[in-house]
């Protein structure tokens, strides 16, 4: 009977895949926009003289500290005074994603509307706690694209995904915090633990920017765009119990154990309060750099946009365009590295200009997704054949220095990129949520940030050079087997203990990742990737 049971669930599951759209999307949702440019607040009060006397430029500052990365956006949110809008890839429930959940429920209760747009395609047990926040009337959270099944037996969800591919494939990956119309944080992280680099068994090297002046207004611009969209599903209307009151009085009473445990923990200690990234910035005492910008995304409906069936943005297009035009050196830094064949013909016409293409990516011990890494593999020997420099992050870091976490959670040797930052001739840079990865390119929505800034593509290119030490990543090359006609095979160069190291063996964890990760290596997956 009960293996009748199962199957019958199942079968709901993949009917319901079959669906182009999600079944909920037809229902009544009220659209709504951003708080209208004229309603004054202190946030608008602060920079909006700053940047009239900045020649109508807006505003920047990197925030490259995993730690930085979470109090900036708790700042942001008790600052604001109006509205509150947050688009996010994944917003998990634990201890950092539920310092920032209170931090909404205390704007809401100062009155200050706020909306949630969350995607649903990397949630995890427990990240359905997030979405009980909609019983409270202030707060509305949208779930973009959302699975109809709304557990975590990877069993079901892998069906649903398999048997809804063309539908289900497509995610927001966007991350975007507004505040009042008037600052915003745009960048790679998601919100969660291994984002803001206090998870030992898992910490990502990211950057957002803080951002002030003109672009702000487009930025929220984009956010209705999402929030309006067909996809973009009221979470109530997909999830009725883990959007009910109940379900919220038991998230509220678990936030209040969490605020507990902080405050003794605090009572405790004697370390010295931590830095305020964004409270300096509003303060004056951390200034922004003012410079022009580019801000560039996917329309919500980018399936359609880039079958020509749809008008909209690709943001890709914009990426490569810049990229085509450098003319002494290309940097990239990102963390799955699997390049469409136009991505691919850039690079190789920026080396036949005889331009410097300097890639950092993660190494087989340091990738958070062995597909991925599978699919990256096929085009190392290429690119360093045509002059491509490569670097390889290590897993455990010799130093410190450009990774954004402390010494001390960077011993336990769980480090990965998943920062996307592209710096083009040291004039400008590209911030944002975009991979070069073909997912990015096809699979995701995406958005970010073209600044003109010699001063901040400077600050990237200097922790790219702290990052790549041979202390802190492996640096790729080709050499020729002794003595035999075959074809050059990869090595990796590095440092460790400071005796520089030479292997010709992938460096990984085990033998069995190494293993798992070359099976992959022959499948076709490069487009899911």
């Amino acid at each position: 009977m009960r293996g009748l049971c199962t199957i019958a669930f199942l079968g709901v599951i993949l009917a319901a895949g079959c669906a182009s759209m999600p079944p909920e999307a037809t229902l009544p949702k009220p659209p709504s926009s951003a708080l209208d440019p004229s309603v004054q607040s202190a946030l608008k009060e602060t920079f909006e003289p700053l940047a009239k006397a900045n020649d109508g430029k807006s505003g920047f500052r990197l925030v490259s500290l995993g730690l930085d990365g979470l109090t900036a956006r708790i700042e942001m949110i008790d600052a604001s005074q109006h509205t509150l809008d947050v688009q996010s890839y994944i917003f998990r429930a634990d201890e950092s994603g539920n310092l920032v959940a209170l931090a909404l429920l205390r704007a809401v209760d100062r009155g200050v509307r706020i909306r949630v747009l969350i995607d649903d395609g990397d949630t995890t047990a427990g990240d359905e706690k997030i979405l009980s926040l909609a019983a409270n009337p202030g707060i509305q959270i949208r779930i973009f694209n959302p699975l109809t099944y709304r557990g975590h037996v990877e069993a079901l969800r892998g069906a649903q995904m398999l048997f809804n591919k063309g539908r289900l494939d497509y995610r927001m990956h966007n991350k975007l915090m507004v505040a009042d119309n008037a600052a915003a944080i745009i960048g790679g992280r998601n919100i969660g633990n291994q984002y803001f680099q206090i998870d030992p068994e898992s910490q990502f090297g990211d950057d957002d920017v803080v951002v002030a002046g003109p672009v702000v207004q487009r930025l929220s611009t984009v956010f209705d765009e999402f929030w309006n969209a067909d996809l973009a599903i009221p979470a109530p209307a997909i999830d009725k119990p883990h959007t009910s009151e109940r379900a919220l009085s038991r998230y509220l009473a678990a936030l209040a154990k969490d605020r507990e445990s902080l405050q003794a923990k605090r009572s405790d200690s004697t370390a010295a309060p931590p830095k305020t990234p964004f409270a300096d910035i509003v303060s004056g005492r951390t200034p922004l750099i003012w410079s022009p910008v580019q801000l560039v995304y996917d329309s919500p409906d980018k399936k359609e946009v880039a079958k020509g069936d749809a008008p909209g943005r690709l943001i890709y297009k914009a990426v490569l365009q810049r990229a085509k035009l450098v003319d002494t050196e290309f940097l990239m830094v990102t963390p799955y590295f699997i390049p469409a064949p136009n991505e691919l013909a850039v690079l190789e016409s920026d080396r036949a200009r005889n331009a410097r293409v300097r890639i950092l990516t993660n190494s087989l011990e340091a990738a958070p997704n062995l597909a991925a890494q599978s699919g990256y593999m096929h085009y190392r020997v290429a690119l360093l054949q045509k002059g491509v420099e490569l670097h390889e992050m290590r897993a455990l870091l010799g130093n410190a220095k450009g990774s954004g976490e402390s010494k001390a959670i960077s011993r336990y040797g769980n480090y990965g990129l998943h920062a996307k930052l592209y710096v083009f001739d040291r004039k400008a840079l590209f911030v944002g949520s975009m991979n070069y990865d073909q997912r990015s390119k096809r699979l995701n929505t995406e958005i970010g940030l073209i600044i003109d800034s010699p001063e901040l593509s400077h600050d990237i290119a200097v922790r790219f050079d702290e990052l790549t030490q041979l202390d802190n990543a492996y640096a790729l090359s080709l050499e020729a087997p002794a003595g035999s006609a075959k074809a050059p095979r990869l090595a990796w160069t590095t440092r460790e203990a400071g005796t520089v190291v030479h292997r010709t063996t992938e460096p990984a964890r085990n033998g069995w990742q190494r293993l798992k990760v070359k099976v992959l290596s022959m499948l076709p997956l490069d487009k899911e990737l």
